[in-house]
């Protein structure tokens, strides 16, 4: 084999020096980022053990092609494979949560969820109790910084060094003992990086295309064929703030808060989404000027980085996966029994020092300050 490439020459050192035993399944879904991640943890000497969740049945990148791509990821590395069948945990923990959501007027986030109830926290208790390990590998583009090396005794999770390819946004949600089993080789890599290092493996997955969408996209084609399965066709009206109709639409859940394209409404200035009333079935829409918001409720808080603040503080604010993070003002507010119910009994508000055109209920809204992930919510209604 040629010689690493500096990026990955690095993570190897890292995965050497890695404190602990070097014991660990690899979470393999067919990519290339999960195939590397294997390639680099046994290159660094690591006893290593593909792990693929079945999560649905036919196409899509997390099921057959994928899984037949970890198989032979796993035969390549010569290390042994095994395959999860989770699709009926899947279906009630995402695909009815997500129909559920979309059908009351929510625009739901469903990675970092399947990321806290169906991925880290069953990968995690299957390699526990079947094989005996006691960490995880993943391709996920974020770092965590273990207990040992923060100032405050907790495992902080810092995101990726790729600022186009961090993921940490949709890890908000882990709890802390997950964060200390978990191991992220390609945290300072950059996708370039990956590609070179795992075409100097030879992986069969060095080339393999990016999936663009959700995996239920890939498997149903697109969302809206994927939405249109579950709910029913429900015609009804866009209209102004005003009530004025200004057009008509076939379901809410085909529109999100802030969309300007594809209204299919004729208007003498473009309107955006403000609102989306699941009681009356309209998708309420307004000039710009009347879209932009300035502060949210933020419900179900996570605080991974640092325990719950009892005072206000300046955060940096991402309240979607490919929006810029913005200054905000973050003040506690007393938990309801709802975010009890969720276990992350942690409420606040976000003041925005600039107005925002992108606050959707049911997304998350995630906390920084600068490369630490402070913690992370969603979005609550007005």
């Amino acid at each position: 084999m040629v010689a690493a490439t500096p990026a990955g020459a690095e993570a190897l050192e890292r995965l050497r020096s890695w404190p602990g035993e070097h014991r660990v399944a690899v979470g393999l879904s067919g990519g290339v980022d999960s195939s590397l991640t294997a390639a680099l943890l046994v290159e660094a000497g690591w006893d290593v053990e593909g792990l693929t969740l079945w999560l649905m049945s036919g196409k899509g990148a997390c099921c057959a092609e994928g899984l037949v791509d970890a198989a032979g990821i796993c035969e390549q590395l010569e290390v042994p494979h095994h395959v999860v069948d989770l699709r009926a945990h899947f279906q009630e923990q995402i695909v009815d949560f997500l129909v559920a959501d979309y059908g009351s007027g929510l625009t739901p986030l469903p990675c970092s969820r399947c990321n806290r109830e169906v991925k880290f926290g069953p990968m995690l208790a299957w390699a526990k109790q079947e094989r005996d390990l006691e960490r995880i590998a993943t391709g996920h583009y974020a770092r965590v910084r273990q207990a040992s090396q923060s100032d405050n005794g907790r495992h902080q999770l810092l995101r990726g060094l790729d600022g186009l390819k961090d993921q940490s946004y949709f890890l908000y949600d882990l709890p802390q003992e997950v964060l200390g089993r978990l191991v992220f080789p390609l945290g300072e890599l950059t996708k370039a990086d990956t590609r070179l290092e795992a075409a100097r493996h030879g992986l069969r997955t060095a080339q393999k295309p990016e999936s663009q969408d959700l995996c239920l996209a890939d498997h149903h084609g697109s969302m809206k064929a994927f939405l249109d399965a579950y709910l029913p066709e429900r015609p009804g009206e866009i209209v102004l703030v005003d009530g004025t109709v200004v057009g008509s639409h076939d379901g809410i859940e085909h529109f999100t808060i802030g969309q300007r394209k594809g209204l299919g409404v004729a208007w003498s200035e473009p309107l955006h989404v403000v609102r989306l009333d699941a009681a009356l079935n309209r998708v309420v829409v307004a000039p710009r000027a009347q879209a932009a918001r300035s502060e949210c409720i933020v419900g179900a808080v996570n605080w991974v980085s640092i325990g719950a603040p009892l005072e206000p503080m300046q955060v940096e604010a991402q309240v979607r996966y490919r929006s810029a993070p913005e200054p905000a003002l973050l003040t506690p507010l007393a938990a309801t029994d709802a975010d009890a119910a969720a276990d992350r009994p942690s409420r606040c508000q976000l003041q925005f020092r600039d107005e925002q055109f992108s606050i959707t209920p049911g997304q998350a809204a995630v906390f920084y300050a600068g490369e630490v992930l402070l913690g992370g919510g969603l979005i609550q209604r007005d």
